[in-house]
């Protein structure tokens, strides 16, 4: 019995991108649409589901000056955004946390949005979208742990598990199925005594 011939599948890059957008995208882009609805439903609700138990407050980039502009001059924005832009690394360093959020995709993007203060919806109109992934004042931290559980904890520990699960996912549609051949192909040759038959 001679094995199936060995097909190699093309790395998709295209794929892996949508992926990391959001995930399983890329799966349903390549017409694995069952996995990929699944990577899609699991992982965004779970990241969902963790920001949700830490009360959407275990998203976000820290801050660590309080640089602010006036909004009448266009070339102080891009300077202040300069200056958040170098010091990205250490304030990453002070919460690693989002290293590992940031790769569940578009659903992390908000803590970057907020992180440069790129316009978002005004308070009064919208304060959800206002604060969404918006870091934190050191008393709504302190106010918000001192009065719950372990929620919180788990909640942050799911957006970082959503994200770095996510990373298989990204690599399952940029190198494809790990089976290789046609799933239709006949897996085995006949037998000689059927074959006179």
């Amino acid at each position: 019995m001679t094995p199936a011939p060995h097909q190699d599948h093309p790395v998709s890059l295209l794929g892996g991108v949508l992926s990391y957008l959001v995930p399983g995208l890329g799966q349903i882009y390549q017409g694995r649409i069952g996995k990929g609805i699944l990577f899609m439903v699991s992982l965004i609700g779970l990241f969902h589901l963790g920001q949700a138990m830490g009360d959407w407050k275990n998203v976000y980039i820290p801050v660590s000056d309080n640089l602010q502009w006036d909004d009448r001059f266009a070339d102080q924005k891009n300077q202040f955004r300069i200056q958040r832009l170098q010091k990205l690394p250490s304030n990453l360093y002070q919460r690693w946390h989002y290293l590992g959020q940031f790769w569940v995709g578009i659903a992390a993007w908000p803590a970057r949005w907020q992180y440069f203060e790129m316009p978002v919806p005004a308070q009064e109109t919208n304060p959800f979208l206002h604060n969404l992934q918006r870091q934190p004042s050191e008393t709504e931290i302190s106010n918000f742990w001192v009065n719950s559980d372990k929620t919180p904890d788990l909640g942050w520990i799911y957006t970082v598990i959503a994200g770095v699960l996510n990373i298989l996912v990204i690599y399952d549609a940029y190198a494809g199925p790990a089976h290789h051949g046609d799933p239709n192909e006949q897996k085995k040759e006949k037998k000689p005594e059927e074959a006179d038959a």
